[in-house]
């Protein structure tokens, strides 16, 4: 009977080990962009860094990434669908549109899915969704940061181009680039375009430089995103106006470095993309795994200007995969 008693007890420990270890191995799931977006490539980059440390720990990571940005909220809040029918433990998520987005995280909260919100969505939205933590920039700081540095430069008359009008981290960004302008006394436009001309280079180069050619005051160019700089660039050329009209983007390519590197493009706002991933990966399994958990709330990686005072260094960081 003693015998048995024991290994009664015995697999009862190693069923109650296996329980354990079983509900702390992190199953997660990330949303992010499009393949062919050079900035969520970063973001892949920063995924597949922290997924070993995940898998060594008995867990895995799921990237859920959008095919199209045309029907961009409802394909958002599809993904989150799709995370928590996978039943997954935890959920990095951008919340760029949080009236559509937030009810579904919600949704994924009360299944018991950890949240943590990467890239967009800041301190605010952390708050009101009970996300973990925040891991990206202030999008609306960037903007100030972007639109003083016109204004240092003399800037009077900043295009934001919005090709992506209605998500709160794009409108942040424009508004930021205003309000940082106007602390010089230059204004701040905003060229809102269709959601399907983002990634459409011709349609976004067309608009602008009907732009430009319409209102001549026009003495800088701000846009979102590094694909949509190349656009610009291409606007200015066609234009005549390489030199004569600044432009600056948030985020960068190799385009936008050259550029810098040659003084076609005054400057780029780096976030720091592969970092908000490789964080935000790491993070939350780490809090799913062992309870951790950080005092610093949000978890900034930006904003930084990358201009011609540091293009070289920039470039350095590039070569070794880290920016």
């Amino acid at each position: 009977m003693k015998l048995k008693t024991c290994v009664t007890a015995l697999a009862a420990v190693a069923g109650l080990a296996f329980t354990l270890s079983a509900a702390q191995a992190a199953s997660i799931a990330v949303v992010g962009g499009k393949n062919d977006d050079f900035f969520w490539n970063k973001i892949k980059k920063g995924i597949d860094d922290a997924t070993p440390a995940v898998v060594a720990n008995g867990g895995k990571v799921n990237y859920l990434r959008l095919q199209t940005y045309d029907n961009f909220a409802p394909d958002v809040v599809a993904l989150i669908k799709t995370a928590i029918s996978q039943k997954v433990d935890g959920l990095v998520i951008p919340d760029w549109v949080p009236d559509a987005e937030d009810p579904a995280i919600a949704e994924a909260k009360k299944a018991g899915i950890k949240i943590i919100l990467m890239n967009a969505g800041g301190a605010e939205e952390m708050k009101k969704t009970g996300a973990i933590n925040y891991v990206g920039t202030d999008e609306y700081t960037a903007g100030v940061a972007g639109g003083e540095y016109f204004g240092a430069k003399g800037k009077k008359n900043i295009l934001c181009v919005n090709t992506l009008p209605g998500t709160a981290n794009i409108e942040a960004r424009c508004k930021g680039i205003a309000d940082g302008a106007a602390k010089s006394g230059a204004k701040s436009t905003q060229l809102p375009l269709p959601s399907s001309s983002f990634g459409d280079p011709t349609a976004v180069a067309e608009a602008i430089k009907a732009t430009l050619i319409k209102d001549p005051s026009i003495d800088a160019v701000a846009t979102i995103g590094a694909g949509d700089a190349d656009s610009a660039a291409t606007a200015l050329k066609q234009a005549s106006l390489t030199g004569k009209v600044s432009l600056g983007c948030f985020d960068f390519n190799d385009g936008t470095l050259a550029r810098i590197k040659s003084g076609e493009q005054m400057f780029a706002i780096d976030q720091q993309p592969y970092l908000q991933a490789l964080l935000a990966v790491q993070l939350l399994a780490a809090n799913i795994d062992f309870g951790t958990d950080l005092p610093t709330r949000p978890v900034l990686t930006g904003p930084g200007i990358v201009d011609a005072s540091n293009i070289d260094a920039t470039l350095a960081g590039v070569k070794k995969g880290a920016r």
